[in-house]
């Protein structure tokens, strides 16, 4: 589907696609057309993808250090399993019983 999308482009059009791969819920993550454009469009002159973090985030407060949050420990289980796919979401695996500290309220 993001193929034909692409390809319906007219003269002097513009399209911008967003989403957020730590949201992929398809059954087989590699189905994703937004996982599977980076990889084939990338160095194509005229397209480029922007890549957000938290500092982006403009709602709440709260939602910032919610990010964040999910981004070190996401971040943690990726270096504890040698598993780059958890960068990006796709498993958060065996989670602890519980939390011994909590994190600063500012993360």
């Amino acid at each position: 589907q993001m193929k034909m999308f692409l390809t319906r482009m007219g003269e002097n059009s513009k399209a911008v696609i967003t989403g957020d791969l730590t949201q992929i819920d398809l059954p087989r993550r590699s189905d994703s057309g937004l996982l599977g454009i980076q990889y084939i469009l990338d160095g194509i002159a005229g397209i480029e993808f922007v890549k957000l973090n938290k500092s982006d985030v403009v709602r709440h407060p709260l939602v910032a250090r919610i990010v964040g949050a999910y981004d070190r420990f996401l971040q943690d289980s990726a270096s504890a399993s040698g598993d780059a796919a958890n960068e990006t979401g796709e498993d958060l695996g065996k989670l602890p019983e519980h939390r011994s500290k909590p994190s600063s309220a500012n993360d």
